[in-house]
């Protein structure tokens, strides 16, 4: 005999506008334009432009740039010749900042040309038109190296002719000092000797001896470093170990000759990250502002609109005009939806990432790495009243360019260490302590990873030696044995 039962059950399902605000929220500032371009062409009703914006203003356009004939560099010196060096080039290049393997893992496909990179940086400075309009000509002349080679007079009179635009010399400079705060470092050199001095500057901290040596080499002794001549060097700088500069020169080496990548076949090799979120110190308070791409003008096709009211008032409404108008209104819907999810996604970035610059506040000032408090998920979750897998999908795809460096959000999360006074330090903060550690020991007698967790506890540091490898480890620092130094 068969029983009829009812039975109570609850289930969650996402709605279409859920899924498309959940997907449009992992997409990378980079790849949102691809995504609103693919959009528009699947849908008809969906058109760029703001709403009250009237259907036949033409959009404007930015003028055009000429073309500038690039000189060629005169008595430019090649970086190669001295990276042969037998006596100073004993380092390679290699990255000290570890990242746990969740964060090796982290996909950053937010990737675009130098020129788009430089540009995107310059709509963060508020320039006026002109300042802007002198700007994307210096940017424009920047070659696939990283470097301008046109002689500043020359742009001056290409935007006096081409724009009409009266400048000066010396206003020209002043915005290209500050492109040349952009990233990549070095970017907008007019030579190999100021490339390396912009590296620099943003390496000195006015306390690392070799920074400031390198700086006094590349400024003072230009000339003696690229013919290699080392004693000159000890003698016009009034040294009398040739340890310092020996330091000072593997600092130099390490430093990149092209930060506009390498171009061949007319393809530029390297790629640069383009920032979701741009941070500014303005006398010690930190506002953040969202990417301009990721604030697009959408609106409803006027047309499509209109042609569903008038459905809606006609009398005549017979079986294929009725499969039409259900086919605009699918496509309405599908156009307010995606609407609606681009905007909620600026409110949900901007919302996550004003969180995580209240939580770090103190690491946001000055970049010390030391002040970065353990975060988790959940912290951020709770303090903008969301999902944790909300706050998951926005720190694992995006990037943040700060006074100090560009970073992944992914970057601002760590694990806690207790400590004796019974507060928590982050993972971060411990691993910079581990890095000053090894990098004042005794080369002959380097520490070991038990004497790391000594040295560890001794500050307070709650930490097993277990741990101290694993951050070692994640720092790419090899084993005291392989440290060792004659």
């Amino acid at each position: 005999m068969q029983k009829l039962s009812l039975t109570q059950s609850l289930q969650q399902k996402l709605s279409p506008q859920q899924i498309q605000f959940i997907k449009l929220l992992q997409v990378p500032t980079a790849e949102l334009e691809s995504r609103i371009e693919e959009e528009l062409e699947l849908n008809p009703v969906l058109e760029e432009g703001n709403e009250e914006e009237p259907e036949s203003q033409p959009e404007n356009e930015p003028a055009d740039e000429p073309e500038n004939d690039a000189t060629e560099a005169q008595d430019e010196i090649d970086i190669k010749d001295y990276l042969r060096d037998d006596d100073y080039n004993s380092y390679k290049t290699y990255s000290d900042d570890g990242d746990d393997e969740e964060e090796r893992e982290m996909p950053l496909a937010t990737t675009s040309s130098l020129h788009e990179t430089l540009l995107t940086q310059l709509g963060f400075l508020g320039l006026d038109d002109r300042q802007l309009a002198i700007g994307r000509q210096l940017i424009g002349s920047i070659e696939g190296d990283g470097y301008i080679r046109r002689e500043l007079e020359s742009i001056v009179n290409d935007l006096a002719f081409s724009q009409g635009i009266d400048t000066t010399l010396e206003e020209v400079e002043s915005i290209l000092k500050k492109i040349q705060s952009f990233d990549p470092a070095g970017i907008a050199a007019r030579n190999l000797q100021e490339c390396l001095l912009l590296q620099l500057d943003r390496l000195d901290d006015g306390q690392d001896v070799d920074v400031i040596v390198a700086k006094k080499i590349i400024s003072e002794c230009y000339e003696e470093f690229t013919k290699k001549h080392y004693p000159k060097i000890l003698k016009k700088l009034d040294l009398d170990d040739d340890d310092y500069i020996k330091d000072a020169i593997e600092l130099i080496v390490r430093l990149n000759p092209k930060p506009g990548g390498e171009v061949t076949n007319g393809l530029v090799k390297n790629q640069y990250v383009i920032p979701d979120f741009l941070l500014t110190n303005h006398n010690g308070k930190i506002e953040v502002a969202l990417n301009s791409r990721n604030a697009p003008e959408l609106r409803v096709s006027r047309s499509y609109n209109e042609m569903f009211q008038a459905y809606e008032k006609s009398d005549k409404k017979d079986k294929k005009m009725k499969e039409a108008v259900s086919f605009v209104k699918q496509k309405l819907d599908a156009a307010r939806w995606f609407i609606d999810a681009i905007k909620q996604r600026q409110q949900t970035l901007l919302r996550t990432m004003r969180s995580i610059v209240e939580f770090q506040y103190d690491y946001f000032l000055d970049g010390d790495e030391t002040k970065l408090k353990p975060m988790i998920l959940k912290d951020i979750a709770g303090m903008i009243n969301m999902d944790i897998s909300t706050v998951s999908r926005v720190a694992s795809s995006k990037t943040v360019q700060t006074d100090f460096g560009t970073f992944p959000l992914k970057y601002f999360f760590s694990e806690g260490i207790s400590t004796d006074s019974g507060e928590e330090a982050s993972s971060r903060e411990v691993k910079q302590i581990i890095r000053d550690f090894i990098s004042g020991e005794d080369k002959s007698k380097p520490y070991s990873d038990d004497k790391l967790e000594e040295l560890l506890n001794g500050k307070g540091y709650n930490i097993a030696r277990r741990t101290v490898a694993k951050y070692r480890e994640q720092l790419n620092i090899p084993v005291a044995r392989l440290r060792r130094e004659m």
